[in-house]
């Protein structure tokens, strides 16, 4: 049998799961063929996460189809899953850190020697064969711990070839990926394509799914929506599909009046982070702060917040220095931080969405050094409903949300300490379309409102979309200052890896 001739190796038809009274999927439908990279696409809540557990072993399905490589299935456990040749790479990979990568790969099933122990030789003979079939060198004796995200990915993947995995689930694996590691995995994606395997890819990021993806299927609420080649489809169908209507705008920026300046960086250093550091951002204004992953964007937000300190330099805000290393100095002077991984240090995801939007407020709250739930609702209500926040009550964990809601409840955490100043980094990071949308019209309304905005993004559309002045760090120095009217993804981009190029050639003069 050619494999034009191989049944799908997933096959999902009208597959229904409910938890209680909630129904997570409605009609959870996609065929992925081998030798296809197959996007799953759609808004948090979509339905997505319900349907990728119900084919690793996670959840059992309700009703519906479920057939893997031409047979019926129905797994009990991941472990069942596993064995039968299905491996999901999730976002932050879950690797043994004191482990060698060696050992990672094959934890739970070393070879084993005729003596009975553990065949060190074999298992390191084997990981060198599989990293070498996907064209990557890592040291297979060092441990995890201190790798970076994008070899960690890598190291599952070797795991799922070692497991001689038939399909492969990539959920959102190039969240915290740079450029030239998004590459790298896109190049072991598709050498693993070609050897036959089917791939089912999720992401946010259109400009992925288009350049990597043969084939993609859609769903909406819960329900399959469409399936349809990349080739045939466009952003504009695809954003249509996916939220059942029209996205007009997805970057609303409307012009503000620019006023006063509201923060005032000047020489600004930390060795190792960032060096010679001066930044401004006025009343009314939006800065996008760009670059590549790792060129100090982030370090450079949290040290003006006051998170990290730094070796020497000025923060003002408002015309006043704002102190070093006192993040509750910066909250009284007027300054919010949104940061990059909500869930981590953006909430407290076991906590319900009163107690989150109030957190940063809770001395203004607090009554005799007590705070009550209806103080707390009071607060967080109007706020819930200024930013649309979907959820059934305030006193809903922020941990059962979507990201697209939980990333507006960070955000109104921070808005509800009235700031002057807000810096928000990676703002629609791991969300929807739709809800990336309502975000940029929020960030356009504050700034509307008067608001000085610092932004730092990956996306370099969302920076082109929404910033009235673009920043970018190259090597933690900010080496360009462009205009709105200026910036192009040449000019950013070019700026961003300058100074990377001027070093590697002086490295190989």
């Amino acid at each position: 049998m050619t494999r034009d001739e191989s049944p799908p190796v997933l096959e999902l038809v009208g597959v229904r799961k409910t938890f209680g009274s909630v129904t997570a999927l409605a009609d959870g439908s996609i065929t992925v063929h081998p030798g296809s990279i197959h996007a799953l696409v759609g808004e948090n809540g979509a339905g997505k996460s319900t349907l990728i557990k119900v084919v690793a072993g996670l959840h059992r399905r309700d009703s519906g189809t479920f057939r893997f490589r031409g047979a019926d299935a129905a797994f009990n456990s991941t472990a069942e899953a596993k064995n039968a040749g299905i491996a999901v790479i999730y976002q932050e990979p879950t690797l043994f850190p004191d482990l060698s990568v060696t050992e990672n790969i094959f934890m739970g099933r070393q070879p084993r020697s005729r003596a009975g122990r553990i065949d060190k030789q074999a298992m390191h003979q084997e990981a060198a064969r599989i990293f070498a079939r996907l064209g990557v060198t890592l040291d297979l004796q060092r441990p995890a711990e201190g790798l970076s995200i994008a070899d960690q990915q890598i190291i599952e993947i070797a795991k799922a070839i070692s497991l001689d995995a038939h399909l492969l689930i990539m959920d959102e694996p190039t969240a915290a990926l740079s450029g030239v590691e998004v590459e790298r995995l896109f190049a072991v994606a598709r050498s693993l394509r070609d050897e036959g395997r089917g791939i089912v890819f999720i992401s946010h990021r259109f400009d992925e799914i288009f350049s990597l993806c043969d084939m993609i299927t859609v769903m909406r609420d819960g329900a399959y929506v469409a399936t349809t080649p990349t080739s045939e489809t466009s952003n504009d169908e695809l954003v249509t599909m996916m939220v059942g209507r029209e996205v007009a705008d997805l970057y609303p920026k409307d012009l503000a009046p620019i006023g006063e300046v509201v923060l005032e960086v000047k020489n600004l250093n930390s060795a190792g982070n960032f060096h010679d550091v001066d930044l401004s951002v006025r009343a009314g204004e939006i800065v996008g702060l760009a670059g590549l992953v790792g060129a100090g964007r982030s370090e450079i937000a949290r040290a003006i917040f006051g998170v990290d300190s730094y070796d020497s330099g000025t923060v003002r805000l408002n015309g006043r220095t704002v102190p070093k290393g006192r993040p509750a100095a910066a909250i009284r002077a007027g300054m919010a931080l949104v940061p990059e991984d909500r869930r981590q240090q953006g909430l407290v995801v076991e906590a319900s969405l009163a107690r989150n939007i109030g957190a940063a407020i809770r001395r203004r709250l607090s009554r005799f050094g007590l705070i009550t739930a209806g103080i707390e609702n009071k607060t967080a209500g109007p706020w819930a409903g200024r930013l649309q926040v979907k959820s059934s009550a305030l006193s809903m964990s922020a941990a059962t949300m979507s990201g697209g809601n939980q990333q507006k409840v960070a955000i109104a955490k921070w808005l509800a300490t009235d700031p002057s100043l807000l810096i928000i980094d990676e703002p629609t990071r791991g969300i929807d379309v739709g809800t990336k949308a309502e975000v940029h019209r929020l960030l356009s309304r504050l700034a509307g409102e008067g608001m000085a905005i610092l932004m730092i993004s990956s996306e370099l559309p969302e920076v082109l979309g929404m910033a009235d002045r673009v920043l970018v760090v190259g090597e933690g120095r900010i080496s360009a200052d462009l205009d709105r009217a200026d910036a192009t993804p040449e000019k950013v981009m070019h700026a961003a890896t300058a100074r990377h190029e001027q070093s590697r050639q002086e490295a190989s003069a």
